[in-house]
């Protein structure tokens, strides 16, 4: 009897020093990592291209960016990550490089968009021209 007593505590001494995780909260803190970053992405896009950030300048930007992010959400665990994650990759690298595209997306297509409504604001285009060459004629304010 003894040697089966000495065997479960053996056993449930080895079981505690395993992490065990629950799967619906790694699950939604893996959510929160990912939404994070493409929330950070596309304003770090949307300020790259107010900025006129180009080439080599915008993926400094960017890379600063999600390195600040990452930094937010190690902070954000209380700097234990083990506590919530599996490994330290998940919440430094994971969504690094799908944010890229985010990012790139949003700072190529704020700018136009901006200097669209700029000139639909300033500028008013008339329908009834004569000439053949132009839908409109442009009229001031």
């Amino acid at each position: 009897m003894a040697g089966h007593n000495d065997f479960e505590k053996k056993s449930s001494e080895s079981t505690n020093d395993l992490p065990t995780f629950n799967a619906e909260n790694l699950q939604s803190n893996l959510k929160v990592i990912y939404y994070s970053r493409t929330f950070m992405s596309i304003i770090a896009g949307v300020i790259a291209g107010i900025l006129g950030f180009t080439s080599l300048k915008g993926f400094i930007f960017y890379f600063l960016v999600m390195g600040l992010t990452s930094v937010g959400l190690v902070a954000k665990t209380g700097f234990t990550i083990h506590k919530f994650f599996d490994s330290w990759n998940q919440i430094v690298l994971d969504g690094f490089f799908g944010g890229l595209m985010v990012n790139s997306l949003f700072y190529l297509q704020f700018p136009l968009i901006i200097s669209i409504s700029f000139i639909n604001a300033h500028f008013r285009f008339s329908p009834s021209c004569s000439h053949s060459c132009c839908s409109g004629r442009i009229l001031d304010n």
